[in-house]
């Protein structure tokens, strides 16, 4: 195998074989200069991460590459072969061990003054596997960051191990954020307008601990308990007015285009196209749900405090003397659902859906759990039967596919329920496009 490392200004690039294919890695920023001094043109480009990796056409290439630069740049260059090392000393090779703690792992090999980023994308190739954490002997774990391996104090034959991160991702409704608990910053992708773009606050989101997001904008809750947004200002990325009440934030809900933050003092901070509709209460929410464009909180007495559009269920005084002893809300786009600790439910919000549930009211007893689609509820009965409300077209009239009985759990799309049967048949009703109709997969559901 052929290493070539050339330190070009503040740019390292990596010759490799690989399966007899010459591979060049360099920073991003590097691209443009590299092509400026060398004019190579590359068979293919992959970007991953803060990397890009250039194809070249045969070895020679990359020997005649790796002396052009160091001829042309004086920079040095190491040159790494099956029949020894030739180091200039101006970057230091380290030898580094990964592993998992069942102690599956590998050698690798980079040069010191490469980053920790760089060392968890080597060592993401290597193990093939993804969002990895690694940790020194002593238990301190190696930021997500540009500092050196030198700066971490990475030493020659160290061994780190390895860690797999759960992935956790967020999605405004064109622009997707992914994230590990507690992880050194996340990577956004999509529309900008919608999210997309975070680098405005991404030297802030260290720490992450949970994401939501409306229709164009995210917020973040640190590890600190403040909060960090982007996306559109319109939309809930703006909190500057808000900025010095969020701290010790617990929990943050997102309607399509507001966000309600539950501090630890109990009270509730709104932003967004909702306007400061914001209260403060000494018993702290125990849950706060939404719908498009509204919220809901139930409160430590069991009662609950709507806000946010009427129209979307953000008046819920038509039934306020009923909201007693709230076990549970859900939501659909302009309508709550709220169960009773009795079983009974109560639904407020628009009629069209699920804020009228008078028709099946009678049916509503021992509701032991509420799905929802955009425009329908589905509870499920202590007896395993289910009963739903809302707009017809969105799943709010089972009676096509009959008595629901025995049913184990049930699940929706935006449009669409989905109910698992305890003989392990699926009945699904709804918008057909949406998922409302199973009948093709029915035999392979069977044979499953």
């Amino acid at each position: 195998m052929i290493l070539c490392y050339i330190l070009l200004y503040d740019c390292l690039f990596l010759l490799e074989n690989d399966q007899n294919i010459p591979v060049l890695c360099l920073r991003r920023e590097g691209i443009s200069r590299f092509r400026e001094v060398f004019s190579i043109v590359a068979r293919d480009v992959n970007i991953l991460g803060g990397i890009s990796i250039l194809v070249l056409s045969s070895c020679a290439l990359c020997t005649r590459v790796a002396s052009a630069a160091a001829h042309k740049l004086s920079n040095g260059v190491c040159v790494e072969t099956q029949k020894g090392t030739t180091n200039t000393g101006l970057n230091r090779m380290l030898q580094v061990y990964v592993s998992f703690a069942s102690g599956r792992g590998e050698s690798v090999s980079l040069p010191a003054t490469s980053t920790v980023r760089d060392l968890k994308i080597l060592a993401h190739n290597c193990l093939r596997q993804g969002f990895l954490r690694l940790v020194k002997g002593d238990g301190s774990v190696l930021p997500n960051s540009i500092i050196t391996l030198l700066d971490a104090g990475i030493q020659d034959g160290e061994h780190l191990t390895v860690v797999v991160q759960q992935v956790k991702v967020s999605a405004s409704t064109k622009a997707f954020a992914v994230w590990c608990y507690k992880g050194d910053g996340i990577v956004t992708w999509g529309n900008p307008s919608h999210g997309g773009d975070s680098s405005a606050v991404q030297d802030r989101l260290k720490n992450v601990k949970q994401i939501q997001a409306t229709c164009t904008a995210f917020a973040a809750i640190l590890a600190d308990g403040s909060v960090v947004a982007w996306g559109d200002p319109d939309y809930g990325c703006d909190c500057s007015a808000f900025q010095d009440q969020l701290r010790n934030v617990r929990e943050i809900q997102a309607a399509s285009a507001a966000f309600a933050a539950i501090l630890a003092d109990g009270s509730v901070i709104t932003w967004g196209c909702l306007g400061a509709d914001n209260f403060a209460n000494q018993t702290r929410p125990r849950q706060i749900q939404a719908t498009g464009g509204a919220f809901a909180a139930i409160l430590a007495d069991g009662s609950v405090v709507a806000w946010g559009d009427p129209n979307c269920g953000g008046d819920c005084s038509v039934v306020q003397d009923r909201l007693k002893n709230v076990k549970q809300i859900q939501a659909t786009c302009a309508a709550f659902a709220a169960i009773l600790a009795d079983g009974s439910v109560v639904t407020w919000g628009s009629r069209g859906f699920g804020g009228k549930s008078s028709v099946v009211q009678d049916q509503l007893r021992n509701v032991q759990r509420i799905q929802t689609t955009g425009g329908a509820f589905a509870a499920i009965l202590a007896d395993g039967s289910v009963v739903s409300c809302g707009d017809p077209t969105k799943g709010g009239n089972s009676s096509a596919v009959g008595e629901l009985r025995n049913v184990q759990d049930v699940q929706a799309t935006s449009y669409a329920f989905a109910a698992t049967l305890a003989d392990g048949s699926v009945v699904t009703w709804g918008d057909l496009s949406r998922g409302g109709d199973n009948s093709d997969v029915q035999d392979q559901i069977q044979g499953l």
